[in-house]
């Protein structure tokens, strides 16, 4: 690679990379707060996921899908 700039940036990656970031940051709300809030509610996520993903939790679903299925061939 020459090293050059792009003129324009046709990739969504060169976009990503030419993107000034620590001027949004710095300047606008949104981007702050967005973050806050990612890592403000992630643990809140971690914690849905784990308990949705339980095993006792998954095997209540495949019996009750094994139920409404044994439904559904049977009419």
């Amino acid at each position: 690679m020459s090293g050059r700039m792009m003129k324009y940036p046709y990739t969504f990656t060169a976009k990503l990379a030419m993107f000034p970031w620590k001027h949004h940051m710095s300047t606008s709300w949104i981007y702050r707060y967005y973050a806050i809030g990612v890592v403000a509610t992630l643990p809140v996520f971690v914690w849905l996921n784990g308990k949705i993903n339980s095993p006792g939790n998954i095997k209540k679903y495949e019996e009750q899908m094994a139920k409404e299925a044994a439904l559904a061939h049977g009419h």
